[in-house]
């Protein structure tokens, strides 16, 4: 027989850690009852995290590769025999999914069954070199011991070295870990945190040095927070990930980190985060800690709320250019919050707007985050004047007494506005044709056009401000 490890081996995933994120989410006071469990044994410990959560057997990110060779060696008549530490309420309907395992030993929340006590149990069913073992942790080099051959997957160079029986096989999974370290961090977001830098270059201090060198610390501090919030929601959303056509391949999610990494990731981030901000003025960590619980709030309630949701999302990205006055004590004008919050909540419609468009587009009467398909037309339209509104914001900013004291020729300013309009109706042109990317911000990133905007905006607030009179 072919006897085969669970977590880490057929799984790219710790079901215990997977079932206890799962019960956290569900339960969070539950997370006071561990130390309790964990004293009567981790048997028992295993068994009261599986009473309690719900794995969904089928989207379990599976070794693929070891499947097919586990199906190919089914088909073939040989007897598949499933061995787990894990809790055996979890591992009978992984097995029961999977079709091809004749048997199942696992710990049963008295004996928790690794390493030597897996090891005991193989021996007495099958006897010291009567069995093969497919495994990938240290705690396996015990069973391969007494096993007729190994099977290794995924096992670092250090295990492999102290297996003492013949190596048949070996799954090895492609080693990508700084570009999903990078995705699971989602760098790519850290782009929106440029925003810290909007009041600074706005206002008059603009060319004092030591002001962007504050600046910079809090992009880095937010951006590190804001990572640690994103490795949190991943790690508590599996199931849901695992069932979106993209989000799937999330790092978590797929299995490409381990979610034991994730737990030191996360704190990791938010201490570093912290830790920066502590450099700056106490007014910045204030921003950036109810910064980041309406973060949480929104990821756990409020994105389900309709209107609520996108609202939410406007004054997060307002947010940020409050923390980066905090940061630098220079502190935004009302002309620019109020033209960022219509212009973030326009973006925000267009978010929803795409969501929408594909649904309806796959002919779907569901409802997401508390929207139907049908509401299409009034998301396009409230997403649109917001965006109009943030444009007229900015005209009466350009008319104001404000202006005139810090450009030297304000007039420029004017062209603004034209720019402004352009780009917000292209985007909802693009989000109308299907065309747009459910996150406007990253898809200016990859938008030639949105560049050449950008760089005639920045052209124009520099000769406004430090070129003379041109008349």
């Amino acid at each position: 027989p072919l006897c085969v490890d669970l977590d880490g081996t057929l799984l790219r995933t710790d079901t215990l850690l997977e079932s206890l994120l799962a019960v956290v989410k569900k339960q969070p006071l539950t997370a006071l009852l561990l130390p309790w469990w964990l004293v009567r044994g981790r048997a028992h410990l295993k068994r009261q995290i599986a009473a309690r959560a719900e794995l969904d057997s089928a989207g379990l990110p599976y070794n693929l590769e070891l499947l097919a060779y586990l199906r190919a060696e089914h088909a073939a008549g040989r007897a598949l025999v499933l061995v787990s530490a894990a809790d055996e309420s979890i591992v009978r309907p992984i097995a029961a999914h999977l079709g091809i395992f004749r048997d199942v030993l696992a710990s049963d929340g008295a004996v928790n069954l690794k390493g030597e006590r897996k090891m005991a149990a193989l021996r007495a069913r099958y006897g010291s070199g009567g069995y093969d073992y497919a495994g990938n942790d240290r705690s396996d080099i015990r069973v391969w011991s007494d096993a007729r051959a190994a099977i290794v997957v995924n096992a670092s160079d250090r295990v492999v070295n102290r297996i003492r029986v013949p190596v048949t096989r070996t799954f090895a999974r492609p080693r990508r870990r700084l570009r999903s370290l990078a995705k699971a961090l989602r760098v790519q977001q850290w782009v929106k945190n440029v925003l810290l830098f909007v009041a600074l270059l706005m206002a008059p201090e603009a060319r004092n040095l030591a002001l962007f060198w504050d600046a910079s610390i809090a992009f880095v501090a937010f951006s590190l927070c804001a990572s640690a919030v994103y490795v949190a929601n991943d790690m508590l959303d599996l199931a849901a990930d695992r069932r979106h056509a993209t989000k799937r391949q999330r790092p978590f999610a797929s299995g490409d980190l381990p979610l034991a990494f994730g737990f030191v990731l996360g704190p990791v981030c938010m201490a570093t985060g912290i830790g920066l901000s502590l450099l700056l003025p106490r007014a910045f960590l204030g921003i950036l800690l109810v910064y980041m619980t309406v973060t949480t709030a929104y990821s756990f309630r409020l994105k389900h709320v309709p209107l609520v949701d996108v609202l939410v999302l406007a004054m997060l990205y307002t947010g940020r250019v409050i923390a980066g006055a905090a940061a630098t004590r220079v502190w935004p004008s009302p002309w620019l919050l109020g033209f960022s919050l219509f212009f973030f909540l326009s973006l925000a419609f267009v978010k929803r707007y795409s969501e929408l468009y594909a649904l309806r587009q796959q002919q779907e009467s569901l409802k997401v985050r508390g929207y139907y398909p049908a509401d299409l037309e009034l998301v396009a339209t409230n997403g649109a004047v917001s965006g109009y509104l943030s444009v007229l914001v900015a005209a009466l900013y350009i008319n104001s007494d404000r202006v005139v004291g810090l450009y030297s020729e304000p007039a420029l300013l004017w062209l603004i506005c034209p720019l402004l309009l352009y780009w917000i109706s292209r985007v909802w042109l693009l989000a109308h044709h299907g065309e747009m990317h459910d996150d406007p911000v990253l898809f200016a990133i990859r938008d030639r056009a949105s560049y050449v905007v950008g760089a005639l905006l920045a052209l124009i607030l520099l000769l406004a401000r430090f070129v003379g009179p041109l008349h």
